[in-house]
């Protein structure tokens, strides 16, 4: 493969920041070209908690003027690799605490659209080599809809770097009033249906989707179900006009971090050849969690949002039934207060069966990773998702819904798929509270037969769901950007 260089566009990265599954694969993506051999530079907002999150201070490399503001290009590196990461740093617009996009009430910051509108503008002059690095990219590369804008404004550019837009969750689309983008000096041109506009309103993600040489969603099942009206958030008709350049390629997971054999996290390390050890890790699981040590009991686990997306509700539906059966469930999540309130008082009812952890901890999920026998994951949409991959990898058998990257990633335990040793997990035939129950009672019903259940988690454990992989694909889609930039 050719070495590119490659601009990566992102509104928050991980360690620097983080707020969901983009910053994991602006963390990852990136680092992965990198040893490809590729030389990809990050840009992203400088914002508060990253300038206090760095070792040394930022060197500043340029000093514009934007929009009425003064913008700054400092660089830094990302931690633990050599990938710069050039910061798009203003004071008034980014230097403030807490989440990137919305303020102390939950409410989207009410200059959002200048905020990434600026960040967008300094992308184009990087991407133009117009700020004095000597450096410009063959490959821009944007992601969701705070860097949709890139694309439009690339578009009437001559001898422009090709495109690539990523989707990482089609629900977000940066939408604002025609004032806006007034404010933001856009060409009238771009006020147009079939452009920038959407319902007499202005949407940055249309940018990317409208202009990008190539687009992709993090998993090809997601791919599909945004051409539709049930997933397409009003951009289905658009996103089937553009289908010839649409595709979908399945995020990575961090296999160093996420390791049972190294895993310092868990009370016992093992591997597929050492199962016994993951059998010691399940007890200490529900010991953790004051539930009766019982190897025979299907312990089945929940690590999630606690929140109606993620099929929380068909759980609750189900308790009553499923605490009849010989399992024990985890649970460790936060969300809407009414459901961690009904799982609280669940857990109290079902003390012996159910036990609750309200919160987020790390060291407890990978533990419960460790542990558990079967990973629940019945969300009613999930673009790519990383726990059925981390199950996968920890021999903890997950049972998903059929949507999105949760269908291609795992394998259902079909009669003809065990006997083919290609089956990794269940496959709920719909979302539903019926459809969740039939999948856990396959899985217990495989549970009492050891020697196909240790061949399932076995082959669960083989699958390769690691970045390098990832990054392969995606060089094949820059090299088709490449091809249809004209």
């Amino acid at each position: 493969m050719i070495a590119r260089r490659i601009l990566f566009c992102a509104s928050e990265v991980y360690p620097l920041i983080k707020t969901g599954g983009l910053a994991d694969v602006a963390g990852s993506l990136p680092r992965a070209l990198n040893k490809a051999g590729h030389d990809v530079h990050i840009v992203m907002p400088a914002y508060q908690s990253v300038l206090k999150h760095l070792k040394r201070p930022a060197k500043v490399l340029v000093e514009t003027g934007v929009q009425d503001y003064t913008v700054r290009i400092s660089q830094t590196t990302l931690p633990g690799s050599r990938v710069p990461v050039l910061l798009v740093d203003c004071p008034e617009l980014y230097d403030r605490p807490g989440n990137p996009y919305l303020d102390d009430q939950g409410q989207p910051w009410p200059d959002n659209a200048m905020r990434f509108g600026v960040f967008n503008r300094m992308i184009l002059a990087l991407a133009m080599n117009r700020c004095g690095l000597q450096w410009q990219p063959h490959i821009v590369h944007c992601n969701d809809w705070q860097t949709g804008l890139v694309l439009a404004l690339l578009s009437s550019e001559r001898k422009r770097p090709a495109t690539v837009f990523t989707i990482h969750n089609l629900a977000y689309q940066g939408v604002f009033d025609r004032s806006a983008f007034e404010q933001l000096n856009l060409s009238d041109y771009l006020w147009h249906y079939e452009r920038l506009e959407y319902h007499d309103q202005f949407s940055f993600i249309k940018g990317g989707l409208v202009y990008a040489d190539r687009i992709n969603t993090v998993s090809p099942n997601y791919a599909k179900e945004i051409q539709t009206s049930t997933f397409g958030h009003g951009m289905q008709g658009l996103l089937q006009h553009r289908a010839d350049r649409l595709s979908g390629i399945i995020n990575g997971i961090d296999t160093h971090t996420w390791n049972p054999g190294t895993d310092v996290l868990l009370a016992h390390k093992y591997n597929k050849q050492h199962l016994d050890d993951k059998l010691e890790n399940k007890r200490a699981l529900q010991k953790r969690y004051s539930l009766p040590e019982k190897q025979d009991m299907l312990l089945l686990a929940v690590i999630s949002r606690l929140v109606e997306q993620k099929g929380i509700d068909m759980l609750l539906a189900v308790l009553p039934d499923l605490v009849k059966r010989p399992v024990q469930l985890v649970v460790l999540g936060s969300g809407h207060k009414l459901f961690e309130s009904a799982l609280q008082a669940a857990s109290q009812k079902y003390s012996e069966k159910l036990s609750v952890h309200i919160g987020y901890d790390e060291t407890l999920s990978h533990q419960i990773e460790g542990g558990a026998d079967v990973f629940l994951m019945p969300s009613r949409f999930e673009p790519c998702g990383l726990n059925q991959m981390y199950s996968q990898r920890y021999g903890t058998i997950p049972i998903v819904s059929p949507v999105g990257g949760l269908f291609d990633t795992v394998v259902d335990a079909s009669a003809e798929n065990l006997q083919a040793q290609t089956a990794t997990g269940f496959v709920m035939q719909q979302a539903n509270e019926q459809a969740l129950l039939f999948a856990i009672d396959r899985a217990i019903d495989l549970y009492q037969q050891p020697e196909q259940w240790r061949s399932l988690v076995k082959i669960a454990m083989q699958q390769d769901f690691s970045w390098e992989k990832s990054a392969t694909a995606y060089e094949q889609l820059y090299e088709q950007a490449l091809r249809d930039n004209p």
